[in-house]
Order: C-alpha cells, then structure tokens, then sequence
C-alpha cells in the first residue's frame, strides 16, 4: 500500500470511528406522530406572559444586597412562587430556549447549525396556543416561528448587528423591547381585528431580554453596567405588567413567568456546568398560580444561598428547566408539547386538587405516547427473537398504568392518581433512554472492533516497513490469502443481511462491516508477527520493555491530563530530567540546561486557570517583547552561520515590527472599549490583515531550518497576541522557545549515537526544508524514535491544554476577539477561537517535521508511531464514555473521545500542511548575483 493510499485510507477509518460517537451518544432523542393532549377542564388563565431575562443568574436576582429588582422582590414575598430553574449543559440560549419552551433537552447536534436552526422540528407551548407574539433577538425567536404550524407565531426581531458587545450600553436591547410592546398594546387600542384576537384565550406574549447577557458578556456579571441592565429590565417588567392588565381590564386572567434561560460565570462566559451557569431564577405570579407561602421550619434545599438571599421565610419551589413547558401548558389549557420531557410542579399552581390530577394524567400521557413511538419504531427494526422489551414498562404494564390512574381519578383519590402518573412519567422517562440508547452496546463493540484491528495493523506496518527484522518469505506463501478471503466475504454477506433484515441505517452497515477488511488485512500480514518472534533473541529484550513501560505510563499520564491538567505540569518536570539519565548533558550543558528550563517554564501554564482570568494587556505586551527578544537571538545566532539574502533580513525585520504594532493592538483596542469608543478601525484593519497573511508571509523566507521557523514563529505569535488577553499570550514564545531546545538536543542525541557507529551528522545549520532527500538514505526504526513520537504527541496535548482548551465551551472568553469583531456572530468567533488554538499545534507540528529532517527518518515512520499512540489513547477514552450520571460527566467523557479523534485526523491533514509551510517558498524578490539560500 503505497503512502497515498494508507493516508486515505486511514483518514477514511479515523472519519468512521469519530462519526460512530455522534450515531451512538449525539442522535436526536425526538420521535414523531403522537397526539397532542390537553387537560380537559377548564383552565385558570386566558394568556401568559413569558420574560426570558437572556444570561440572568439567579443570585444576581436574588441576592438583595447586589439586586436592583424592587418589583420583582414584592412579587416573590407578595404575589408569586419563586424558586431556582436548574438547566441542564450546555448552558447556550439556543438550548436553554428549547427545554424552556418545547420541553425538551436538545441534542448537541444543533450546535452544527450554530442553535440557530432546527436540526429537527418540534413542537412547542408557541406553537399549541392560539397566537403568540414575541419580540426580542434574531438569534431565538425565528427557530420557534418556523416549527410553528400555520402563521399564528408573529415575531418582531431588531437587526443582528446590534448585538454589538463594544456598545456604550447593551440594555438598549430590553429597551427596544420594552419599547415595542408598549407600541403594540396602543396600537390595538385603535385595531379591531387585533384587539378581538388579544381577547381571545390560549394567547401567549414572549419578550426575550438580551441586554443581560450581551452586558455580561462584555463587562462580566458584577459589572455596574450588568446590575443597571438588570434594574431596567425590572422596571420594564413593572410597567409591561401595569399596561397589559390595564389593556385586559385587570380581569385576572393573565399569568406571567420570568426565568432565564441560562446563567453566566464571573468572567462573563457560559455553556458549561458551574452553579452560576445552571441556577437561573424562575418567579410565577398572576392567574392560577399560588401567591407566597411563608415557612417556619427547614427547606428541602440544602444549597446554602437561602440566607443569602433573604428568602429562607418563603417557600422555594425548585424545578428542572424543561418542567416549564407543561407548566405554561396547564396554566393557559394548551396540549403539553408532544416531545416535553418535562414534568408538572404542582406546587405552582393554585386550583382545585382535581384540576391538578388530571393535568398530571395529561402530563403522564403526553410522556407515555412518547415512549409507545420509540418502542414500536425499534421493535419494527430489531427481529422479534432479539428484541428485549423495558420491562418496568410493558404493553400490559402501560394499560394497567393509565387505566388504574383514571379510576382513581374518577373515585376522587386525587393524591394517590398524582403519585401514580408520577411514577409512570418516571417510568416513560427511563424507558425513553433505555430505547434511545438500545443499539449503543452492539456499535460500541463494532467499534472497538475495528478500532483494535487498526491499530493491530499499523503496528505491523511498523514492524514490516520501517524495522529490520528477519524476513522469511516462505511463511506469505503458507499463508491462505484466498480461504481468508473467501471467509471475510462470507461474513460480509451475513452481517450485511441481518442489518437488511432489521432496516439498520446505513451507518450501521459502516461501523459493522469495517471491521471485516481491517481484520483481513491484519490476518494477511501476521507473517510479521512471526518475523519479531524470531527474531526476538538477537533484540534488546529489556531496553525494548523499559521503552514500552515508559511509553504506557506515559500515555496514561495523558489521559489523566485531560482530567487533570496539572498531570502535564508533573510531565514536564519528569521531562526536564531527560538530559541525565540519556547522558546528554554531559556533552552539551547549555543545550540541556536550556532544554530544562524551557520545560520548567512551561510546566507553569497548566497550573494556570483555565478560565476566570482578568484581562490584562500589559501581559500580552510583555510577550510581544519576549517574543522580539528570543527572536532577535535566535536569528543573530543563525545568520551569522547562514548566510542570508539581504531580501531575507528586511523581511525578519518587516516581522519584528509588525509583531510589535500586534503587541499594541489589544492593548489600544480594550482601552477604547472601556472609554465606549468602541472597536478602533485601525486596529481591525491589523488584526484581520495579519490573520490573513500569517500563512503566506513564512512562505517568502529561505527555507534554511532555523530561518524558516524564525519566520513561522514571528507570523502565527502576531496572530496569537491580537486573540489574547492576558498571561496566555506567553504561552506561543515559551512554547517555542522549549521546541527550538528539543531541535537541538536531539542533534546532540543523534551525535552520539553516530559517534558510536562512526557516522557524520550534519550542522543543523546546513539543513534546507525544501531539499530533495534521497529516500534510499532513510534509515530505519529505533526505539529513541519511539520516544520522540510520544514527545511530540505530549507536546501537542500541552499545546492544546495549556493556556485553556475548548473542551469546555465556557473557557471562552468573548474579550479574546475584540481586536476582530465586536458584533456577536457565533461562527467568525468559533473560527477565530479555533485558530488561536490551532497556533500552538502548528508550532508543534513545524517541530516535528524539522526533527523528522533532522533525524533523517522517513516522516510516515515517525507518525505511524504517532498513530498507535493517539489510537490507544482514543480507544481508552472510547471505554471511559459514559451516559450515566450528571449532564456535565456524560458530555465530558464524550468530549474527551471527541477531542483526541479529532487530534488524529487534525494532525494527519496538518502534517500536510507543515510540510508546506516548511518546504514551500513564494519567490517574490529578484535573484541576486550572489548565492543566498
């Protein structure tokens, strides 16, 4: 297979095996076709007013010591029932809104469409009433109106660009809102169409309240521009209220609910699971709902902020976001959204106790369609030998269920009929995931199947290719090449037919049938295994398992990491010692020492916070100014042993200016946004100039190892410095300050093993990138090779854990873009987040196509060993995948899998590209008379 053909092939596997989690763990728990129900008695209010206070934390309401909410404050100890909403990760508006409004919990296969678009449709509380009318962010509001059925949901949205973070004020946001209800309840005044609508029952009013969360966003939550939004969005609340119960003739038939749809750290970041992320608040009041409750003895709630919130005198009633919907259903006498997960807190409603047990047999209906669907669409797939009914919950049992809790109802036995749909909600819930999750351990084991085939097969490739093992050509000739064959067709067609059989999806014939030529080709090449066997006498037994107990205690160390980031720290300083026990130091100490001191400097950045950090350009300034000086050394030191065009130096200089006016820009750019001036011109030019050459300008240096890098180095840490925001913006000239100490020590490691075979190493000065290497001079394996692929795979997880990762969505930190952009655009942040953390990689990745140079080892020997390694960490994440457990340790554990599957294929299609930022030049200047690299 030659090497064209391995890397699509393997590309095509690693493709396969990251897709398998999104069909195991990331399908949409939704299905279709039930019946909507509806409570069929006659409900308490005629309309519901929804506040969505977007990013509100429920301390920040709560707490009257930083609270700026009279009205709100009276509400709770006078009106209302209040409580704490507890949301499930990740804690975005776009899900946030769907388990507040439909019910549900979405799946993370929305964020593919920026949780803007529906990646299925659903039915929701807007789309049950008889007209809603909304008004608030284009970001939200749209996705309810287009899975509404007919024109009964009217959205009114300002432009996009005002959701601008560099604003003077965000809470004109809420003002326009505020602003537009007024102008809408006035105008009905003189509108008999409209008005005779407005009177009409089962109407829903949505006010979605940015300003909030665009506030904390740019300012942080405990921001005088935060607590001021949230004042305003108070009185906004007062005065709605006063006008819509003036408008209704304070009939008493309008309820109203404020709640948030997530809440918000103190840097001002969401989507993870931090309390202040997943506590937001929940105030009820107006028709049907229970007015305050005072209490003399111990809450069930045991969370400490009773007393800090002054409120340990009133009855807090708590509820999972998604229990929302069925309660905004029974309140306006709506059909609970068919696909709501939620489940009706009862304590919220004040009406008769018979009105309260059939909304929970509606509610416990509504749930149990959901369950019948999912089990009739898998019992219609799986053949009846195989399938395994859930067995709280059979056919017979779900009859029984509903038949019992309607009779208790009709014998008045209200408490007993509520505490028995309760149980059978439970019992829906779980058998929804029991059958969400019924093919999960058949294509897990699919998986590791060809999971551990691949990787059985690169190790032998390894073994085959690039090691010098005795070969014995007569064992292939034993070998039944076509009775394998014929078998792994047979098994082919048997797998093939009982997927056919059971109207599998076509991924599942993927992930069950990629195993069989994986296999095939492993069991083609077990001549190799027998190869090592024999030769196993003449080889270095114990060195051989040293290296590979070093190596797995290496990789577990790595995956501790992704736990733990501090694994990295204790790494790097068992790394700094690897210049004494090798031997290396007594032969070059100012190459060890600066190898030592590189890896204890950067061993200080895991122990960093990954989040929370303060802004601080002066940080970013003094890294500008390192990165000047290391580069000023560095290029003094190479020129004066390489010659160099004079095109050459005006470039490196060009570089060190623009790297300098970069060091400025952030600095410049968050002063002007802490004065309102908003995002300077001049430094968005820069900004975007630079990302946008920082791949071309390294192109038009000489492809001479050290001025090559020099270039790379000094373009990607421009680019760096305009995404940070503080210490983070040290790591790029640490980082490479400790690869450029890596090039030359294992220059000095491959001295003395030459000095040992008497053969001459090259000056690493000498080296050019885009020389043609003569590939019958490629020598082959050893076990240091080993080392240094599993060097350059924990280097690239530092590269990625170090300063912070996007493993947690709520590392980011929207000041890290404010060079680019201000106006919130989730796709252009994404990208540039992305690209602030790929830098690091590709500074890695640069390093280790130079050592491949340098060693003078064939670079698919060296990233064969990468593969194996990056597989077994993969495969182990795989079997730490969980679905038990809370929210945060289930997307966690995925995420994990997730983020070295993606390293694997990242680094295949970024070996591409080093290879090209190396090698490639653009000749831009004239030729000289003179000879110049």
């Amino acid at each position: 297979m030659n090497v064209i053909t391995f890397f699509l092939v393997g590309l095509t596997v690693h493709v396969v095996f990251f897709l398998s989690i999104f069909d195991i763990y990331f399908t949409s728990p939704l299905v279709h076709g039930m019946t909507p129900h509806a409570t069929p008695l006659e409900p308490p209010a005629s309309r519901l007013v929804l506040l969505v206070a977007d990013g509100l934390r429920a301390d920040s309401l709560f707490t009257p010591s930083i609270s700026r909410t009279p009205y709100l404050r009276h509400v709770i100890e006078e009106k209302g029932t209040w409580g704490v909403s507890h949301t499930r990760v990740p804690t975005e508006s776009r899900p946030g809104h769907v388990a507040l409004i439909a019910g549900f919990y979405e799946d993370v296969s929305a964020v593919a469409k920026g949780w803007k678009e529906n990646p299925v449709e659903f039915d929701s509380v807007f789309n049950e009433s008889r007209h809603t009318w909304c008004w608030g962010s284009p970001d939200i509001l749209p996705m309810f109106a287009k899975g509404a059925t007919g024109d009964h949901v009217h959205t009114h949205t300002y432009p996009p660009e005002e959701e601008d973070f560099a604003s003077t004020d965000a809470s004109k946001l809420d003002t326009w809102v505020f602003n537009q209800v007024k102008t809408f309840f006035q105008s009905a005044k003189a509108n008999s169409s409209l008005r005779a609508s407005l009177f009409e029952d089962k109407n829903i009013f949505f006010l979605h309240l940015l300003g909030i969360d665009t506030n904390g966003h740019a300012h942080r939550p405990m921001s005088r521009e935060y607590l001021n939004n949230i004042g305003l969005v108070d009185s906004g609340v007062a005065e709605v209220v006063s006008i819509i119960e003036d408008f209704f003739g304070h009939d008493g038939k309008t309820a109203y609910v404020f709640t948030s749809d997530h809440g918000m750290t103190n840097w001002g970041s969401h989507g993870a699971g931090h309390p202040s992320e997943t506590l937001t608040p929940l105030v009820v009041w107006g028709a049907g709902v229970n007015g305050a409750k005072r209490v003399t003895g111990p809450q069930p709630f045991s969370d400490g902020f009773l007393q800090d919130w002054k409120l340990e005198h009133l009855r807090r009633v708590d509820v999972s976001q998604a229990d929302i919907a069925p309660l905004m259903a029974s309140l306006i006498g709506v059909p609970i959204p068919v696909n709501s997960v939620g489940v009706l807190p009862l304590l919220y409603l004040n009406n008769s106790e018979r009105f309260k047990a059939e909304s929970m047999y509606t509610n416990a209906i509504q749930v149990l369609e959901q369950f019948k669907m999912k089990m009739t669409q898998k019992k219609e797939t799986t053949l009846s030998f195989l399938f395994t009914p859930y067995q709280l919950l059979t056919e017979s049992k779900q009859a029984e269920f509903s038949h019992k809790a309607r009779i208790l109802i009709e014998q008045e036995k209200y408490e007993e009929a509520i505490s028995l749909c309760q149980s059978l909600i439970s019992h829906s819930l779980d058998g929804l995931v029991y059958y969400h999750t019924y093919d999960r351990f058949f294509l897990g084991c699919s998986v590791v199947l060809g999971f551990v085939g691949w990787t059985s097969y690169v190790i032998l490739v390894i073994l085959k290719t690039h090691t010098s093992l005795n070969r014995h050509p007569g064992l292939l000739k034993q070998n039944p090449s076509s009775t394998l064959a014929k078998v792994c067709l047979c098994l082919t067609a048997v797998i093939a037919v009982f997927l056919l059989v059971q109207s599998s999806p076509v991924t599942y014939y993927i992930y069950c049938l990629l195993p069989v030529p994986v296999w095939y080709s492993v069991l083609k090449e077990s001549g190799t295994l027998t190869d090592l066997l024999r030769s196993a006498p003449s080889l270095p037994l114990w060195k051989c398992l040293a290296y590979f107990v070093l190596v797995a205690l290496g990789i577990e160390l790595l995956v501790v990491s992704f736990f733990h980031r501090a694994m990295l720290t204790v790494g790097l300083a068992v790394l700094s010692l690897w210049p004494f026990p090798s031997g290396l130091f007594a032969k070059s100490k100012f190459r060890s020492l600066s190898w030592c001191l590189g890896c204890l400097c950067l061993a200080a950045f895991p122990l960093m916070p990954v989040v929370g950090r303060e802004s601080n350009t002066h940080l970013v300034t003094c890294a500008g100014l390192l990165t000047l000086f290391t580069s000023a050394c560095y290029f003094c030191s190479s020129r004066h042993k390489t010659p160099l065009h004079p095109s050459g130096t005006q470039q490196f200089v060009i570089q060190m200016l623009h790297v300098a006016v970069c060091a400025y820009v952030p600095s410049l750019t968050h002063s002007s946004l802490e004065q309102k001036r908003g995002l300077p011109l001049f430094c968005q030019i820069i900004s975007w100039t630079t990302l946008a050459s920082s791949m071309l300008v390294p192109l038009m240096s000489s492809t001479r190892l050290f001025h090559r890098l020099l270039s790379l180095f000094l373009s990607f840490t421009a680019t760096y410095l305009l995404l940070s925001t503080g210490s983070e913006a040290l790591f790029p000239p640490v980082l490479s300050w400790l690869m450029f100490a890596w090039i030359n020590i294992e220059q000095e490691a491959l001295h003395a093993q030459s000095a040992a075979s008497r053969q001459e190493v090259k000056p690493l000065s000498t080296f050019d990138f885009s020389a043609h290497v003569d590939i019958t001079k490629l020598r082959q394996l050893k076990l240091d090779d080993i080392r240094r692929s599993y060097f350059f795979v924990f280097f690239i997880i530092t590269a990625f854990f170090g300063t912070g990762n996007i493993a947690s969505i709520n590392s980011f930190d929207p000041a890290s873009i404010y060079c680019f952009l201000t106006v919130f655009n989730p796709f252009i942040m994404g990208g540039l987040m992305m690209w602030k953390v790929i830098i690091p990689f590709v500074i890695v990745m640069c390093t280790f196509e130079t050592i491949q140079v340098v060693t003078q080892l064939s670079s698919r020997s060296l990233f064969l060993i990468v593969l194996v390694i990056s597989d077994l960490m993969a495969l182990h994440f795989f079997f730490l995948v969980q679905d038990q457990g809370s929210w945060l340790d289930i997307g966690t554990s995925i995420s994990h899998y997730v983020i070295v599957m993606s390293m694997t294929i990242f680094l295949m299609l970024l070996s591409v590209v080093t290879r090209i930022l190396t090698s490639r030049r653009l000749n831009l200047w004239r030729t000289s008379k003179m000879h110049f690299p």
